[in-house]
């Protein structure tokens, strides 16, 4: 009986410090070329929006599963995860790829 409520006590504990916490998806349009952008050091960026009648902004991360082609315009389905514990200059958001709606040549 001891090492089953043990186990239990380790799982509940567990559950608790989980280190994410799953959002809704979302839609993110990306446009056809990557930026000049500064996070903790130069880099290129994508921009993103998730209207298409909002400005463009600059996005530092990557979405995991998806993989950027220059000269396309994106409309993605994307999940988000809230991440815990993260240190200060690290993104508390992590996102994958759900679906790839469309992919179209620039304008």
């Amino acid at each position: 009986m001891r090492p089953l409520f043990i186990s239990a006590a380790l799982l509940l504990t567990a559950c608790q410090n989980a280190p994410t916490t799953p959002l809704q998806g979302e839609t993110l349009y990306i446009n056809s070329q990557l930026v000049d952008c500064v996070g903790v050091g130069p880099m290129l960026c994508m921009q993103v929006r998730s209207d298409e009648q909002q400005a463009w902004s600059l996005f530092y991360q990557q979405i995991e599963g998806f993989q950027f082609e220059p000269g396309y315009q994106y409309q993605l389905t994307v999940s988000k995860e809230r991440l815990n514990d993260v240190p200060a200059d690290a993104p508390s958001l992590r996102y994958h790829l759900i679906k790839q709606v469309s992919k179209q040549t620039a304008r």
